[in-house]
């Protein structure tokens, strides 16, 4: 695949992804590995509605002067795709349904068909503080992904971070829990 069809994916993706409520004006991330040290990123101030080739930036695994215009969610990115071969695409997204369900709850059991099936239980890590987690999350993270065995992990009140050998599989994966979260609640209120 080619840098522009992987350009149009991403755009595709994040426009599809902020009309679901998972990536905020300013806030979220998107990213691809293009080589063995380098991977694409939004910039800092991307509007995921309006995505373009200007909103991204390549990255190297030495720290540059880019680096200053990237996502603040570049370190995150980056430890990601040092340990995890199979990460071609990560996220971090705020699905609002999954990100109000984590702040009452250890886990997430589905009760839908499709998000027992795919995921049966997931565990919610608790970040505790959020005082200095932008300094703890790149390792955190993935010591939590490590651990879990999973390409997801979602953080209590924050939201959640994914990787993925493909952008469909991404976003599957992202709405798929968050609708399990929306029918957990759904049916608490209708109890």
């Amino acid at each position: 695949m080619d840098l522009q069809n992987i350009l149009e994916d991403i755009e595709k993706l994040s426009l599809t992804m902020f009309r679901k409520g998972f990536f905020g004006v300013f806030h979220g991330s998107i990213s691809t590995k293009i080589g063995i040290n380098k991977f694409l990123i939004n910039k800092k101030n991307a509007v995921f509605d309006k995505l373009t080739r200007n909103d991204m930036i390549l990255l190297y695994d030495k720290k540059d002067y880019r680096w200053n215009e990237a996502s603040i969610d570049s370190d995150i990115h980056l430890n990601i795709y040092k340990n995890f071969f199979d990460a071609k695409f990560i996220a971090f997204a705020m699905p609002p349904n999954t990100v109000s369900y984590s702040l009452s709850h250890d886990f997430i059991i589905p009760k839908d068909y499709f998000g027992y099936e795919k995921f049966k239980k997931i565990k919610i890590y608790d970040p505790k503080n959020f005082d200095d987690w932008y300094e703890r999350a790149p390792s955190e993270i993935c010591k939590n992904l490590l651990n879990s065995k999973t390409n997801f992990l979602i953080i209590r009140g924050y939201g959640v971070v994914i990787y993925a050998r493909t952008f469909s599989n991404l976003a599957k994966d992202i709405a798929l829990i968050d609708n399990s979260c929306k029918i957990l609640q759904l049916n608490q209120i209708y109890k």
